[in-house]
């Protein structure tokens, strides 16, 4: 089963952000805590880790698109 990984909340006020890049493709293992992509918001950009190690299954918001905090982003299956 694959480990979802959200959005996360980077503030108070903060309700969204930005995908900046991803670090890694499709098809590539990762490792837990490694980050995995750089996010965006209003306030700052910063690294979000992988919740686990795996390989990145799929990418669900690519670089540019602005989605809600607790939106799924990417799965990881989990290895």
């Amino acid at each position: 089963m694959s480990v979802e990984v959200i959005m996360p909340r980077m503030g108070e006020t903060v309700d969204d952000g930005t995908v900046n890049s991803w670090y890694f493709n499709v098809g590539d293992r990762v490792e837990g805590g490694q980050p995995l992509l750089e996010i965006g918001t209003d306030k700052i950009d910063t690294e979000v880790p992988a919740p686990v190690s795996g390989v990145l299954r799929e990418i669900l918001v690519q670089a540019g698109e602005t989605v809600d905090v607790g939106t799924v982003i990417a799965l990881i299956d989990p290895a």
